[in-house]
């Protein structure tokens, strides 16, 4: 899929892609934070980045697989996120705060097509700040769960 224009509006609903995600994508700029890396990352599903996709998987839980199959059609339609809440927010009691700083939740709502029937993939992701090549601090998608 093409990669929108740089004045287009960014898939995560964020204002132009040049300003939004598209740094993330392009290999500019890591993601601040948990909330920002899951907008990139599904504006990266829209576009059907899978370098991007992997390179933002934190490498305990990526799948070998490959993460789109030619024959699938897949509209995307919309992101809502539903809350961006720091783990050391939500225990701000914790003795052990300096580990909670590099974890994060994120949970989102995802509107999308395929073969014209809608769904919505509702979910809680976990994310994991650490050192990664170049010793550079980043975000990186842990796993989810799909509350009822």
């Amino acid at each position: 899929m093409p990669t929108p224009s740089k004045l287009s509006a960014c898939p995560c609903g964020g204002a132009s892609y040049a300003s939004c995600c598209g740094p993330y994508i392009a290999g500019d700029a890591f993601p601040p934070t948990a909330e920002v890396l899951m907008r990139s990352r599904y504006t990266a599903f829209t576009l059907r980045d899978e370098a991007y996709l992997r390179a933002t998987w934190h490498a305990s839980t990526r799948p070998a697989d490959a993460l789109f199959a030619e024959e699938e059609k897949v509209h995307w339609m919309g992101l809502e996120v539903k809350s961006a809440l720091r783990l050391r927010q939500r225990k701000a009691e914790s003795a052990d705060q300096a580990e909670e700083i590099h974890r994060d939740t994120v949970e989102f709502v995802a509107r999308y097509k395929v073969n014209g029937r809608a769904h919505r993939l509702h979910e809680v992701s976990r994310f994991v700040r650490e050192a990664a090549e170049g010793g550079a601090l980043r975000w990186f998608y842990l796993d989810g769960s799909f509350p009822e």
